[in-house]
């Protein structure tokens, strides 16, 4: 190995090393946008090791939020510009986060006559925590759960309205949305559905709701 070839080396390790300590996420891609090395804070994005990055589309990984950016850096490359490219990105990150930043690809190369590579920083923008499920709908109000005990042990809507406190037309409201909610179509499948989804005690006579104390 001759002097230059030596400080060709020297170099090439310097600047791995400085690439690798980037805080950013980096990563540099073939002219298709395959990922050929990525640094640590890239990899870190995605749980991984900067190595299972490799041959990875990295418009996979940052999702474009405008499709015609994409193109436009596409054709940029196709007639040798060598311009700093941005694009808007959003991606969901190893932790659970929901981010978005901007995406910049530099064109870089040996020579003017060569396919350059992309040199592809990402500055991340913004973040958000997916919200949490929200708590599940009870399939029926304590009071729906009454009526349809009521019903199961044979009551007529008045007795059903007297002993609820309700009017006639009070139960025929919660009848008709639990028929609309479960896509019943009379009160003999409502009283099914009731004991199918443990809205009802089964087992038990008369029948009562299964909350009931």
């Amino acid at each position: 190995m001759d002097l230059r070839q030596g400080d060709a080396v020297v170099w090439r390790n310097r600047a791995v090393t400085l690439f690798d300590r980037i805080p950013m996420p980096a990563a540099v891609c073939d002219v298709y946008g395959s990922v050929v090395l990525a640094n640590p804070a890239m990899a870190a994005e995605w749980g991984t090791s900067p190595g299972r990055l490799r041959g990875r589309d990295v418009l996979e990984l940052f999702r474009p939020q405008e499709a015609m950016q994409v193109e436009r850096i596409a054709q940029a490359l196709r007639l040798r510009h060598r311009s700093r490219y941005p694009v808007s990105v959003r991606w969901d990150a190893a932790d659970g986060a929901q981010r978005h930043g901007e995406l910049t690809a530099d064109p870089i190369s040996d020579g003017p006559d060569v396919t350059p590579s992309l040199l592809v920083l990402v500055r991340v923008l913004g973040d958000r925590t997916p919200p949490a499920e929200p708590p599940p709908t009870p399939p029926a109000s304590p009071t729906e759960a009454r009526i349809l005990a009521l019903l199961a042990g044979g009551a007529t809507t008045a007795r059903t309205a007297r002993e609820t406190g309700l009017t006639v037309d009070g139960v025929n409201y919660h009848l008709r949305r639990l028929s609309a909610r479960w896509a019943a179509t009379g009160r003999t499948e409502l009283v099914a559905r009731a004991y199918a989804s443990g809205v009802l005690r089964p087992g038990v006579w008369p029948p009562e709701a299964a909350s009931a104390e």
